[in-house]
């Protein structure tokens, strides 16, 4: 019987190791729930990088911020390290600048994780699928409202959108640039916030 895995508990795992979002969540799925099994499954896989530091906070980083060339759209993100060195990074500081045009450019974008969205807007949006699917036969519905769920999370969440920019990302997400940006720094480098602003928007 497989555990039911928390988002909360997913979150406290990556912020404490700096492992990928399905990573943490496949250890804990391993681990039955037990954190610190978990943090020695990711040890053992080489995916707590972190973790191997001393666990070490992402306490430094940097605020860079994108400017639409229409003056009607702007974005601030944080950006997070373990060290200001890596904050001085060149490679490092036009991630934090890429993640900030693409924010400015998704229409949709709300939530930087799947961690963050609201568990109340999550169920809000369950509920509209699930009625969605009452005219499908009862046992398909289950899986063609958390299809659609899913969908939705892949529309709001930051981590989980193609960068706007395909071509010179290579169609990457936000979550894989993530990646290869704490791969090639050796830090946990993490998306800690953004706020968007529009023009005449509330």
């Amino acid at each position: 019987m497989s555990v039911e895995i928390k988002a909360v508990d997913v979150k406290a795992l990556r912020d404490r190791t700096g492992a990928g979002m399905m990573d943490a969540k496949t250890a804990l799925q391993e681990a039955g729930g037990d954190a610190e099994k978990a943090v020695e499954i990711l040890r053992v896989k080489g995916q707590a990088k972190a973790a191997k530091r001393g666990e070490r906070a992402a306490a430094e980083g940097v605020v860079q911020c994108y400017i639409h060339a229409n003056h009607k759209v702007g974005v601030m993100v944080e950006v997070d390290c373990e060290t200001d060195f890596v904050a001085r990074n060149p490679e490092f500081v036009e991630f934090a600048r890429e993640v900030a045009l693409h924010a400015a450019g998704s229409a949709s974008v709300q939530y930087v994780s799947d961690e963050d969205v609201p568990e109340k807007a999550r169920q809000a949006e369950l509920r509209v699928f699930e009625e969605q699917s009452a005219d499908k036969p009862e046992h398909v519905r289950p899986k063609i409202a958390e299809g659609k769920l899913n969908a939705w999370l892949d529309d709001v969440v930051l981590l989980r959108q193609p960068h706007v920019n395909q071509d010179k990302h290579e169609g990457k997400t936000i979550e894989q640039m993530r990646a290869e940006i704490s791969a090639k720094t050796g830090e946990n480098v993490v998306i800690r916030r953004f706020a968007k602003f529009r023009v005449g928007e509330e």
